[in-house]
């Protein structure tokens, strides 16, 4: 692994938490690098050392958070049900509330959305080819309930942070949970 010079590291962290605060209060396309270098008191040309330009920058920080999710999911046993998947995913997602409410609730990127939503697809998709192994196939249309549970899940993510986080972690991940568990096994039993 690289060793990252502990300056580079505060300076790319102030630069993340500085666009996220940002997204909170405006819209990313009124952002410009010069309010990005104010608030994270930093130069216009060390962003630029670290990143093309503000979309570069979302566009790393977005990878980063798909990346620790789908680092989650490879973490959990292939047996542990959704509930218990999704007590660590809305862990995560109360740790970084600033950066999904940013992208989900306020000022939302459906850039971001998009990449959300293909995340959880793509984990959906692991239970769909086991299930072919077990006699389904496309035809039955498996892929339009993968669809459908996929943006139920997005749905529901950006719902938990417009409504200022109602439910607990452990409240919203047993719902998901369960209504996952239900709807999959529905879904992905051999006719």
């Amino acid at each position: 692994m690289v060793k990252v010079d502990r300056r580079i590291r505060k300076s790319r962290e102030a630069i993340k938490r500085a666009v996220i605060e940002l997204m909170n209060e405006q819209e990313f396309d009124q952002i410009t690098i010069q309010d990005i270098s104010e608030r994270a008191d930093v130069s216009r040309k060390t962003i630029y050392l670290h990143y093309l330009d503000k979309f570069d920058l979302l566009d790393k920080l977005i990878e980063e958070h798909i990346d620790d999710l789908r680092k989650i999911c490879d973490s959990t046993d292939d047996a542990a049900d959704y509930r218990e998947a999704g007590v660590l995913w809305f862990e995560y997602f109360e740790r970084h509330s600033l950066f999904f409410s940013a992208l989900l609730a306020s000022k939302g990127s459906l850039f971001f959305r998009n990449r959300f939503l293909e995340f959880f697809l793509r984990e959906l998709e692991k239970g769909k080819r086991s299930s072919q192994q077990s006699g389904r196939d496309a035809a039955d249309g498996v892929d339009i309930d993968i669809q459908f549970l996929g943006a139920a899940i997005v749905g529901i993510v950006e719902w938990w942070f417009k409504n200022g986080k109602p439910y607990s972690p452990d409240f919203m991940a047993m719902r998901l949970g369960t209504l996952l568990d239900r709807n999959l096994e529905a879904i992905l039993s051999p006719v």
